[in-house]
Formats: C-alpha cells, sequence, structure tokens
C-alpha cells in the first residue's frame, strides 16, 4: 500500500511561479483568497478542496488564507492567515499559524489574518490594477471593493491607487496551461492511480451488480493506492445511462448484454487524473457494440497520434470528429458528404461534445482554447484529455432502433513533449480485444 498523498510544492517551483506572476502583474496587485469551506447541511462540513490558484502559485493549503501579490517597485508576497486557536483545533485538527506557514512556504510576509483590514490598503495603494475574482469569497470582496474606494477618494490627488478589478485568469491561465516538470510528475501518478482504480471497478461490472458497486470500488482503490480520493463524482453510466454524458447518480442495477461507461479519475497532490473505458458487462461486446466501439477506437488513436508541438488543438477535435463521421456513414446514421455533415452539424445529436479539455489542478484546467479567433497552437507541457464518443440515445428521433441505448466513450490523457506527446494513461487498454481480456482477468 503506497502512502497518502502529500502536497508539498519545491521552493524553487513556486518562486519561478510568482516571478512569472509578477511579470505579468507589471504594477497591478493579485489578491487570491482560499476557498471557502463548504458544508453538506447545518455545521456538518465537507473535506474541504483547497483553491487552486492560491495552491498554484503559494503552496497554501489552508481555510482562509489570504495571498496578495503586489507588483511594482517594492514587489513582494504577502500571506494573511489563520492564528493558532486551541479551542479551534481541539475540533478541526492543528493549525500551522503565521510562524510554521512563514517557514515552510518563505513568503516575503505572513502575518496574522486578523491583520488584513488595517494591511491590505497599503499594500495596494501603488498598484493601478487589482487582479481579483468578484462574486466568490463576499468577506474577501468587501475588503478589495473598500481598497479600491480608497483609492477613488486619493487617487487623484497623490496619483496612485488601483482604478480596476480584474478577473485573476488574465494573469494565471496561461501560466497553468503548460506544466513543469513536477507538475507533470504529479500528472503521471494521478493517472497512475486512475488506472488502478478503474482496474478495480472493472473486477466488480458484471450483469446484477449495481453502479453504485463499481463507484465504491474505484473509489477506494483511489484511497488504497495513495491518491486523495476521486477528482470529481465518478460516472458509472450502464445500459442506457451511458448516454447521458454527466450521469452521477449510479443507482441502476447493471443489465445482461449492457455497456458501461466508467468516467473516473484519482486525485494525486491536488492533479488530477481523468479517464472513461466503456466495457461489457457481459466480458464480450456484441456485434453491434463493438462496431460502435471500433469507431471511437479509431477516432481515440486519430486524434492522439495528430498531438505534437505546433498543432492546433482545434486539429485533435478534427482528427477524432473526421472518423467519427465515416463511422456513422458506415453506420448509415447520417448521409452525404463529410464536410457537408460537419457544416450542418448532423453528427452532433450523436456526438455533441468536444475531444479535448485541459488537465491540471482542475479536471477542466484553465486556458483559453483559441487566441484571437485561431485555435492554439500545442506547446511541450501541455496536458490534456484526448475522449472521442458516440451515443446513441434511446428514444431520439435520429437513433436506429438497432443502435438505441449504445453510449461509448474512450479518454486518455495526454502530454505534449518536445517532440511528440505522451499517453499519461496507457497502462489502461482501449483495444476491444484487450477489454475483453481485462474483463476476463487475463490483461
Amino acid at each position: 500500500m503506497n502512502r497518502p498523498e502529500t502536497l508539498e510544492t519545491p521552493l524553487e517551483r513556486l518562486a519561478a511561479r510568482r516571478k512569472a506572476a509578477l511579470q505579468a502583474l507589471g504594477r497591478g496587485a493579485l489578491v487570491l483568497p482560499a476557498a471557502p469551506v463548504q458544508y453538506r447541511s447545518r455545521d456538518g462540513e465537507r473535506a474541504y478542496h483547497p483553491d487552486r490558484e492560491l495552491f498554484y502559485l503559494t503552496g497554501a493549503t489552508e481555510p482562509e488564507t489570504v495571498a496578495v501579490l503586489a507588483g511594482g517597485d517594492e514587489a513582494r508576497l504577502v500571506l494573511f492567515v489563520r492564528e493558532r486557536d486551541r479551542e479551534a483545533e481541539l475540533w478541526a485538527g492543528p493549525r500551522p499559524g503565521p510562524e510554521v506557514l512563514a517557514e515552510g512556504l518563505r513568503p516575503d510576509e505572513c502575518h496574522p489574518l486578523g491583520e488584513l483590514e488595517r494591511r491590505l490598503p497599503k499594500l495596494l495603494q501603488g498598484t493601478d490594477r487589482i487582479f481579483f475574482r468578484l462574486g466568490r469569497v463576499p468577506a474577501m470582496e468587501r475588503h478589495v471593493l473598500a481598497a479600491l474606494e480608497h483609492a477613488r477618494r486619493r487617487g487623484p490627488r497623490a496619483g496612485t491607487g488601483p482604478r480596476a478589478v480584474v478577473d485573476p485568469g488574465e494573469i494565471l491561465d496561461d501560466l497553468r496551461v503548460v506544466k513543469d516538470a513536477h507538475e507533470l510528475d504529479l500528472l503521471r501518478s494521478a493517472a497512475a492511480a486512475s488506472v488502478e482504480g478503474h482496474r478495480a471497478g472493472v473486477a466488480v461490472i458484471e450483469p446484477g451488480a449495481g453502479e453504485w458497486s463499481v463507484e465504491a470500488a474505484l473509489d477506494g482503490a483511489f484511497r488504497a493506492g495513495g491518491a486523495g480520493g476521486p477528482g470529481y463524482q465518478s460516472i458509472v453510466g450502464s445500459g442506457p445511462n451511458a448516454c447521458v454524458l454527466h450521469y452521477v447518480e449510479n443507482t441502476r442495477i447493471i443489465g445482461e448484454g449492457d455497456l458501461v461507461l466508467v468516467d473516473a479519475g484519482a486525485e494525486h497532490g491536488l492533479y488530477q487524473g481523468d479517464i472513461t473505458r466503456t466495457y461489457p458487462a457481459g466480458g464480450r461486446f456484441t456485434a453491434v457494440q463493438r462496431e460502435v466501439y471500433e469507431i471511437v477506437e479509431a477516432a481515440r488513436r486519430a486524434a492522439v497520434g495528430v498531438v505534437r508541438p505546433g498543432v492546433r488543438i482545434a486539429d485533435v477535435h478534427d482528427a477524432a470528429t473526421r472518423v467519427l463521421i465515416e463511422g456513422l456513414l458506415a453506420l448509415g446514421v447520417v448521409e452525404g458528404k463529410p464536410e457537408e455533415i460537419i457544416e450542418s452539424e448532423t453528427h452532433k445529436p450523436f456526438y455533441p461534445h468536444q475531444t479535448s479539455h485541459w488537465l491540471g489542478l482542475d479536471v477542466h484546467d484553465p486556458g483559453d482554447y483559441a487566441k484571437d479567433g485561431t485555435s492554439r497552437k500545442l506547446e511541450p507541457g501541455m496536458v490534456f484529455t484526448v475522449e472521442p464518443g458516440l451515443y446513441f440515445r434511446p428514444g431520439h428521433e435520429a437513433t436506429p432502433e438497432r443502435l438505441a441505448g449504445i453510449g461509448v466513450r474512450i479518454e486518455d490523457d495526454v502530454a505534449v513533449t518536445a517532440d511528440g506527446h505522451e499517453v499519461l494513461t496507457v497502462g489502461l487498454p482501449t483495444a476491444a480485444d484487450d477489454v475483453e481480456a481485462l474483463l476476463g482477468g487475463d490483461l
């Protein structure tokens, strides 16, 4: 059994990220509050999930932390954190306090949270913009708006002070979309834990099993393998539920002859794995299920095959879409020439989503997919999913009866390398014969 995950980021990595953020900030200031504590009901707290932007820039994971990265002539990172509190620690566990966090995270300054209101106006007075996400942490928003009001009153005479609030994504999204070596190692670990979770889930899949039993096996294997648990709500969709893109109820009993679509990934060091596989419940695909499955698998191979530096992210989607359309034509589901089908979007009822999304600290990581109307070119260090699918919803007017209820998606996590790509999830097979062998315990 592996030891539980740790959330430590090397200090040199944090320093490099702060340097890059400061270069982009100019004379601006970035204000990042911790994610609020969430409650299931009344005073029952959910497991705490640190804010990803705050963690990326500072390494901080404590609730109520606030980071201020101030640019300009006296550029510095200032943290405000909770003080030690013996009564609170009795109920919720130890709090490191300012001194311990200052030693571990190495900000330029670290103060008790109670000093935030007094110190923030001075930290912001020499800046020209505040990068802060409105509408998310109301208590912190009050402080930011007060600093803006303070600047509005004294700015005309002093000629200093922020005059605008800007989304932090303007600074951080582009930084986060290209992963450093440490992040890539964490993503590899998340992918490996995700593979082991799927293998545990496969062992439970059979007619008569509950979708929830597969989910339990997945999530338990993630934790047993040393990950922090599932990175998102695991999807176990059997039969018609495989045609629901974000089905998460997991309450149906798997039927004889069903396909079971499993979309699940482990979180390791706050980084995400994201894998989808589609399994025949009885261990063997029927002829028509295999026909659909092999179209999707061919689309996955085609999309992964084009990944390399300089290729557009849209080219990945286009490669998958063209194979899927050829498959739909062969199935007799659509008619016409591929270009006409793409233009008219007559394939969309069967393939309604994009082929890829960025992957990192968030399962749908931030970052633009296009710049000035042009699809973004891939660079080494980018990580994203490749997940083509075909879905034939029962009762939909365009669904042929022989295909009704068949839903197939196959998803891998792919990193762009200097000369091509690395499939992080290669440890879990995708070929139809190998999937059957996996279900039979032979792979």
